[in-house]
């Protein structure tokens, strides 16, 4: 367990801002802008098609996550001739300025090699006698500085912050140098072992995920009896199947995108929209926003009711697979699903779990073209093979998986929790030290 401070400061003043509250007596407050050197600068405005390893990386926003780490898998750079105008130096941070991530920071520390940034991005470069940015990224990472985001972003057609408002409204708290050292030290500390046990219960969640889907894989290949005959299925990839399992195509045990909405649909017509980026392999259910067709982008096309199994078609590495398994009304999914519907003789949940085994998502993201945006058609999905035991087996089957899926979710449920108050445990941490809440000296 992680000890707590208590300890508070001798004397405290009223900071005059409603978002901040009280700090020290002694501390200062001082606006971003005073405590950066060179300004506020924008990043390039260029294109994200280079991706030479021996070129300065282009950091966008979508390269960094929360935990300011880089994604790997997103690397973009520019040519240096490019680059020159826009690299950044160890403590650099990066604020971004617009659409929903407006506010969300990143801290440049410890990378080897260069590093650009793009034009969405702000970046800030603090006077480190003044602050030190290892204390400003903490900073950043409180409810203070959540709160005086909500408080400053104009919400109009896409939320902004511009590098004036980050500069003139973005005020900071200001220890002396020596209390900044300590609070920095104390904090990384902390939330590194903080980090440690989320790390830990991150790697359990995962290890029971990977149960789960190793016990579809079997149950979908092999039954329940393991005491059957087997045959060869003739499918390198399966090996062996109950004897008295038939194999299919897709298409011939399901319809695929069975209906569409109309391009003459009524422009007031609402309805429930799922998008690729509401669904997470190996989680039930998904998340849906509310829309209204005219406002609807082009894509919310696809009719989905119950029983029916959405398997994406577009950035096929996300594995993004669903099953619709309660009663839905005016359910409509993103064209970059394929919505499968099965036939009378496949029993729908059944069908859900077959279509989440690896053998057939490995499928799909081997045939599917491109690099930075795999696709597959839905024809091709159709042509995939499909193990057919006998009806009441089926059921038997997805019973069986219901019941040791859900004690699995169930466990994954309340590792998953607790990794979610140790998360605000570690920012309302930060929080109250950056701001002065507590001592720790």
């Amino acid at each position: 367990m992680i000890q707590q401070v208590s300890k508070r400061y001798d004397a405290y003043r009223d900071s005059e801002i409603e978002w901040l509250g009280e700090i020290p007596k002694h501390w200062e407050l001082k606006r971003l802008k005073e405590v950066v050197t060179g300004g506020l600068s924008y990043g390039a405005n260029e294109s994200a098609v280079d991706s030479n390893p021996l070129h300065p990386r282009y950091i966008r926003i979508t390269d960094f996550s929360d935990d300011e780490t880089l994604r790997e898998e997103t690397f973009k750079s520019l040519t240096p001739d490019i680059a020159k105008n826009y690299l950044l130096k160890e403590g650099d941070i990066l604020l971004a300025r617009s659409g929903a991530t407006a506010g969300k920071t990143f801290h440049f520390k410890n990378y080897s090699g260069q590093a650009c940034y793009a034009g969405y991005l702000i970046k800030a470069r603090p006077k480190q006698s003044i602050l030190l940015s290892d204390f400003i990224s903490y900073f950043t990472k409180s409810h203070a500085y959540n709160n005086w985001r909500n408080s400053v972003v104009i919400k109009a057609t896409i939320e902004n912050i511009s590098a004036e408002k980050y500069g003139f409204f973005l005020l900071i708290p200001r220890p002396s140098l020596s209390e900044q050292q300590a609070i920095t030290a104390y904090l990384d500390d902390k939330t590194a072992q903080i980090d440690q046990q989320i790390d830990l219960l991150s790697q359990k969640a995962k290890h029971y995920s990977e149960l789960k889907q190793a016990l579809i894989n079997e149950t979908v290949t092999r039954g329940l009896d393991k005491t059957v005959p087997m045959k060869e299925s003739g499918i390198e990839w399966i090996g062996e199947i109950p004897a008295h399992w038939r194999i299919e195509r897709i298409k011939e045990t399901s319809v695929i995108n069975r209906k569409s909405l109309s391009e003459k649909t009524p422009d007031d017509y609402k309805f429930e929209y799922v998008d690729i980026s509401g669904v997470t392999f190996g989680q039930r259910g998904y998340l849906t926003e509310s829309l209204i067709f005219s406002e609807a982008p082009s894509r919310a096309r696809r009719i989905v009711k119950k029983g029916d199994t959405l398997i994406s078609t577009v950035r096929t590495y996300l594995k993004a697979v669903a099953n619709i398994e309660s009663d839905v009304k005016d359910l409509i999914a993103s064209t970059g699903f394929a919505v499968i519907t099965p036939k009378n003789k496949v029993y729908e949940k059944y069908q859900s779990y077959l279509l989440t085994a690896d053998f057939i998502i490995d499928e799909i993201c081997a045939l599917s073209t491109g690099v930075s945006y795999p696709a597959i058609n839905a024809s091709t999905i159709g042509n995939l093979f499909f193990l057919l035991p006998p009806y009441t087996e089926q059921k038997a089957i997805a019973d069986y998986l219901d019941q040791k899926a859900s004690q699995i979710d169930a466990i994954v449920e309340t590792i998953n929790a607790q990794i979610d108050n140790l998360k605000a445990l570690r920012k309302t941490l930060i929080n109250d030290v950056v701001t002065g809440k507590i001592c720790i000296l």
